[in-house]
């Protein structure tokens, strides 16, 4: 059968997929897609990179064979092949605005070969950009591990950067230290700066302080409100840093605003839920519950150990499966603890010319293996912050009844005691009432399942961690 029989089927199901995905959805995973060549049963696809090429055979190659083999009357396999500049190819150009006369466009016109069309609709060849000068030119989609803990955030980033300003915006990730926000959040800025010609502003909290206050001082507000309220995308990392900071508040509401009016993106990333924000204004507040929100979580076990094998493939080092297992189930905190891991084993084997075995990994890594506790933290402290965000008394955890609005706290501040501090299963029952070292583990048991199934129960512990901290830190 011939090539373009083949193409024909391609551009039905493309045509059948936009129906069935949505506008939105379509533009963000196929526009970058390439009808290449076919073979005698199989069609050949160009991807812009190896990411997409992962994303679009895991979770839509099913339904593009199915499609294919109804108009084709049998099955067709597909192959994707990474085309580099296919994303160039297929971006849309502003249009240049073509000189009076005697300009360049003339001059590449009469140099052009024969038979080629030089209208204005021609678009220039695509010059690579350098470097964003603000942001980490590793941190881009194609480095990102996505799993269970951050599918979510990933796919809203990804359609962001594909259509930025418009169904998600603004957008806030918010999760725990070293789970990937920032990476996630400049992935968006790089693609964005790559593929278009968008004024991309990624910028600290702390630097976006410190350019307001030498704003006030060199009375030159005009040009910090000229630089920020003139972009057309806004990235601002770590959003808590402006707890109790009235004035940069005012400055980033108007900012806000004048930026979601003209319909120009906007990130954020916070360490904790926006409700947990304190001393923030109201009405900063209400904007950013207005956001796309997108929670981080740890990465199971699974999702540990890809992690652990794409950087360690990016950096040409061979680890064995079995160290990247002893990593994976021992150090399970976040993604920048585990590469701190694997960095130490890495340059370890380099300096020294040895391969990684399981005995040398125990002992490079043995402090990164014992958890760390919190030696300044009483069980007072933990009880108390538990309880009255429960609304609950510390003699309530302390007690004996056994009601469910009590018993479940009495199990988590138990729980997180055990995680956050050295004292042992029998003096943890002593602080909460005499109760025998037995109830303690039971307790912990009870909470370590529950996290199994439910997702959300994380997030919470997380909360009440900080939040016991802070508290620890003041008491």
């Amino acid at each position: 059968m011939a090539d373009t029989n083949y193409e024909g089927f391609w551009n039905e199901t493309m045509s059948r997929l936009r129906t069935d995905l949505g506008e939105e959805e379509f533009v963000s995973w196929f526009s970058d897609l390439k009808y290449l060549r076919a073979g005698k049963n199989t069609i050949t696809i160009g991807v812009p990179s190896t990411f997409f090429r992962d994303k679009v055979k895991s979770r839509y190659q099913n339904s593009i064979k199915t499609s294919l083999k109804g108009l084709a009357g049998r099955e067709i396999g597909l192959e994707f092949e990474v085309v580099e500049g296919s994303k160039a190819e297929n971006t849309p150009v502003r249009p240049e605005v073509a000189p009076k006369s005697g300009g360049s466009a003339e001059k590449s016109k009469g140099n052009a070969p024969t038979g080629v069309d030089t209208g204005a609709a021609t678009p220039a060849v695509k010059v690579k950009k350098g470097k964003h000068p603000q942001m980490r030119d590793d941190y881009i989609f194609d480095k990102y591990i996505i799993g269970g803990n951050n599918n979510f955030a990933a796919n809203a980033a990804i359609a962001i950067s594909r259509n930025p300003g418009t169904a998600y915006n603004p957008f806030l990730i918010f999760g725990g230290v070293g789970l990937g926000k920032t990476h996630l959040m400049q992935a968006i800025g790089n693609y964005i700066y790559e593929s278009s010609d968008s004024k991309v502003i990624c910028i600290s909290s702390e630097n976006f302080l410190n350019e307001y206050l030498a704003g006030i001082a060199e009375n030159k507000m005009n040009v910090f409100k000229n630089k920020f309220r003139y972009t057309d995308v806004l990235l601002i990392d770590d959003i808590q840093f402006f707890q109790d900071k009235p004035g940069v508040q005012e400055e980033l509401f108007h900012t806000f605003n004048t930026l979601l009016d003209a319909k120009k993106q906007l990130v954020f990333t916070c360490d904790r839920p926006v409700s947990e924000l304190k001393k923030f204004s109201e009405r900063l507040m209400n904007r950013f519950e207005q956001c796309l929100k997108a929670d981080l979580q740890p990465p199971r076990y699974e999702e540990r150990c890809a992690i652990l094998k794409s950087t360690a493939e990016s950096r040409g080092a061979s680890i064995s499966d079995e160290v990247i297992d002893l990593v994976s189930k021992n150090i399970s905190s976040n993604v920048r603890d585990l590469i701190s891991a694997l960095n130490t084993l890495i340059a370890y084997s380099e300096l020294m010319g040895q391969t990684i075995s399981l005995e040398i990994a125990q002992q490079r890594l043995r402090d990164a293996f014992v958890s760390p506790r919190q030696a300044n933290l009483s069980i007072e402290n933990i009880q108390r912050v538990v309880a009255e965000y429960f609304s609950l008394t510390p003699n309530d955890l302390k007690g004996k009844k056994k009601t469910q609005n009590i018993v479940f706290p009495r199990q988590l501040s138990m729980y997180i005691a055990r995680e956050m501090t050295d004292y042992s299963t029998t003096e943890l029952g002593q602080a909460f009432g005499g109760r025998d070292h037995t109830t303690v583990m039971h307790s912990i048991d009870k909470i370590k399942a529950q996290l199994l199934t439910d997702p959300s129960l994380d997030s919470t512990i997380e909360s009440l961690k900080r939040s016991i901290k802070e508290f620890s830190a003041k008491s």
